[in-house]
């Protein structure tokens, strides 16, 4: 064999590795942006069944996108900083009625009024204060 007789398999193989680089490089893109539509679902903590499915990069990215979107959201609002991560579709009423699923503690709200959150306890609270804990699982939102 002659070199003239390789080129076309050195160009196949070049061409295929290209593409293998391509794939991987869009499921890594694509894997990205779930890990950084967590942080919208779930808030700054994950919960542990999707901790578990993700590598020590993955959780160091989500560590490193969670302190940049935090970094923003408090230099917004002339200083006093706003939390973009609420009300992620308008709010038909701003109040909620909600029911604690698991026991959480103390809540204070804007009024300085603190509300213990105990299990099976209902609450007539405001939607913003209620929807991380909704997505963390601690409240659910009682539809009547």
């Amino acid at each position: 064999l002659s070199n003239s007789d390789l080129i076309p398999s050195i160009k196949l193989r070049h061409c295929c590795l290209l593409r293998n680089q391509r794939c991987l490089v869009a499921y890594l893109y694509d894997r990205l942006l779930r890990i950084r539509a967590l942080r919208w679902e779930y808030g700054s903590v994950l919960p542990p069944n999707i901790r578990f499915h993700m590598c020590s990069e993955e959780l160091q990215w989500f560590s490193q996108y969670k302190k940049s979107l935090a970094s923003f959201m408090r230099s917004l609002g002339a200083g006093e900083g706003l939390d973009i991560t609420q009300d992620m579709k308008p709010p038909k009423s701003l109040y909620i009625q909600v029911r604690c699923l698991k026991d959480h503690g103390e809540l204070e709200i804007d009024d300085g009024t603190v509300i213990l959150l105990k299990k099976n306890s209902q609450h007539f609270l405001p939607r913003w204060k209620c929807e991380q804990l909704i997505r963390q699982g601690v409240l659910e939102h009682v539809v009547s």
